[in-house]
């Protein structure tokens, strides 16, 4: 049975390059709404209509609607399981996997905002992800484990953690550690990585003209 396409909500520069690169990785055709953000059209319709958040990246398959990047890569990933970029449901690796995918957007991303913008830190006891060090230190120690987030095997996970890794070092919102650093650079070059970044190169220029 032939799986429908995947319509994909994207805009360059932006969440989704990262999905874009995911796409690219799974190797499988899809369809792709652009949107220009120099035109605030992620905060206007039609796409508001989309979702609501003005946010990308977002899919539309098989009449569901797919919003919050760590659901993106989920979504994507077990659509096309034979492209090995998930580990099937009872696979020790499944959890592992799990984990570090909320583990982005549940605390690295949160952690990353109030960082940034030199918040005051409350109470790990109320704070969703502890506290900066903690988090960081955790992440660390996985990274540490590599040369991917689940070891030996490449994951959708990858993806994710390479593309935050590269875009938050180069805006020093995160240290320049070596085994950050190596990572960063283990992920960008691999093909489909690279290709999705010279189509994205391409998209962000044709739209600042």
């Amino acid at each position: 049975m032939t799986t429908p396409r995947v319509t994909f909500y994207h805009a360059p520069n932006s969440r989704s390059g990262g999905t874009r690169a995911l796409l690219e990785e799974l190797g499988v055709e899809y369809d792709m709404h652009v949107l220009n953000f120099r035109h605030n059209e992620q905060r206007q319709p039609p796409y508001t209509d989309v979702n609501p958040m003005g946010k990308v990246p977002a899919i539309w398959h098989n009449g569901g609607l797919v919003t919050e990047q760590p659901a993106v890569y989920l979504y994507l990933a077990d659509l096309y399981p034979e492209k090995g970029l998930a580990p099937a449901t009872g696979d020790p690796l499944r959890g592992p996997y799990l984990r570090w995918m909320v583990f982005y957007g549940s605390s690295f991303e949160p952690a990353l905002v109030d960082r940034a913008m030199k918040r005051e830190p409350v109470q790990p006891s109320t704070c969703p992800y502890g506290d900066w060090d903690t988090m960081f230190n955790t992440l660390v120690a996985q990274l540490e484990r590599g040369p991917y987030m689940l070891g030996e095997r490449f994951s959708a996970l990858d993806v994710l953690w390479g593309s935050a890794l590269r875009w938050t070092t180069m805006f020093k919102l995160v240290p320049e550690l070596p085994v950050i650093t190596s990572y960063v650079q283990r992920i960008a070059s691999r093909p489909a990585i690279q290709r999705a970044t010279a189509l994205d190169a391409e998209l962000a220029a044709a739209q600042a003209a």
